[in-house]
């Protein structure tokens, strides 16, 4: 299994995340709100948003670090091609890494399953 994220992993894109939030499904678990749907490519891609109300620079950077870190190391369990934006919320600013995997590994098994809530 090889672990990588290139660019390509990634929605970088104005308009994507825009086509996103106004065409995809959207799960919320107690620290982040995924919006995803079906990929585009032949690859599930990410997105990560966290806006300044989250916290000053060194934790927005974090947050996405984390966040993109789960992804690497877990695309796997993710069924299909999907593309993923998540969003902090200000609680995320408190996480541990143990307890923001939790709760990404919440949100990547019920995209897995397609659902929404």
């Amino acid at each position: 299994m090889r672990f990588f994220f290139t660019k390509a992993d990634r929605i970088l894109k104005r308009s994507e995340f825009l086509r996103l939030s106004n065409f995809g499904k959207k799960f919320q678990s107690q620290h982040f709100v995924a919006i995803f749907s079906p990929g585009l490519f032949q690859r599930t891609r990410l997105g990560v948003t966290v806006v300044r109300k989250v916290g000053n620079a060194a934790i927005r950077n974090r947050i996405k670090r984390l966040a993109r870190e789960y992804f690497r190391l877990n695309r796997h369990m993710i069924t299909g091609c999907w593309d993923i934006n998540i969003i902090a919320k200000k609680t995320a600013a408190e996480l541990s890494t143990g307890q923001a995997y939790r709760s990404l590994q919440h949100i990547f098994i019920n995209i897995s399953r397609g659902l929404s809530h």
